[in-house]
């Protein structure tokens, strides 16, 4: 189980986060980090992953206290892919996910770590790539490939950055539906910070909206999406539905005051 106990951090001369506090976040779920930009969803991300060290407060991952551990130690513990990926070495989309299995595990490789590879790849539908060079993949294909990598690690906390911003809405579900997956299976604790709150909806078991840094609201799909305070949070009016299938849909338009203004520009 993963406890954020009142957590304040940021970057020299600006305090992003304050006195966050998450508790029960438990393996086998997918939380999903809603919330409009510069919000803190990334500084969050940060300081779970020990790449910024909170000014105070504490992160435990069960009798650990994250925020002490060397900082190579934490990160066979915690996965974090960021919001920018990218990379320019002369790899395959296989080498390069077998590279990102074997900085925790040690340099050799075994039978089952290739398995483990294969596996994820197919998994993320992304075998037809695994001898394409990485320096050749589209911006989508590599921010699939950096969920790849991510994943295979089997880590004990994941935390995903933005991970469907590039890709299109096959791929966004594709990708969505294969980390439900794995959280499921593998039962590690799973944060997604997403921007599509229908995506959220679908596939997310627990929502924590966010903005200026402060936990506004905390809790199931159904609840936060409902809540008046998510159109104030965003500046928008948003009303939730039920389709056909029984999926929550969110249905957002600018406020008359923005809409308006929107107008006159555009006149």
């Amino acid at each position: 189980m993963l406890s954020i106990n009142h957590i304040y951090a940021g970057y020299p001369g600006k305090k992003v986060l304050k006195d966050i506090s998450i508790s029960n976040l438990e393996g086998g779920e997918l939380v999903g980090l809603i919330g409009p930009n510069a919000s803190g969803k990334s500084t969050l991300f940060k300081s779970i992953a020990g790449l910024i060290k909170p000014l105070s407060g504490s992160i435990d991952l069960g009798s650990v206290e994250l925020t002490q551990l060397h900082r190579r130690n934490q990160a066979r513990l915690v996965a974090y892919m960021p919001q920018a990926v990218g990379c320019n070495a002369i790899l395959t989309v296989f080498e390069s996910v077998l590279l990102a299995l074997k900085q925790t595990t040690g340099w050799r490789v075994g039978k089952a770590d290739l398995h483990q590879v294969s596996q994820v790849l197919d998994t993320l539908e992304l075998a037809h790539l695994a001898n394409r060079g990485i320096a050749d993949l589209s911006g989508g294909q590599a921010q699939m490939v950096a969920v790849a990598q991510t994943l295979v690690r089997a880590p004990a906390v994941i935390l995903l950055d933005e991970p469907t911003s590039a890709l299109d809405l096959h791929h966004q579900l594709s990708i969505m539906n294969a980390i439900h997956i794995e959280t499921k299976r593998r039962k590690p604790i799973v944060m997604a910070a997403l921007h599509d709150l229908n995506l959220a909806a679908k596939f997310c078991d627990r929502l924590i909206l966010l903005n200026d840094g402060r936990i506004i609201a905390d809790g199931t799909p159904e609840l936060i999406l409902k809540m008046p305070e998510l159109g104030e949070t965003y500046g928008v009016s948003a009303g939730v539905e039920r389709t056909t299938r029984g999926a929550l849909y969110v249905d957002a338009h600018l406020t008359s005051s923005v809409a308006l203004s929107c107008n006159y520009v555009s006149a």
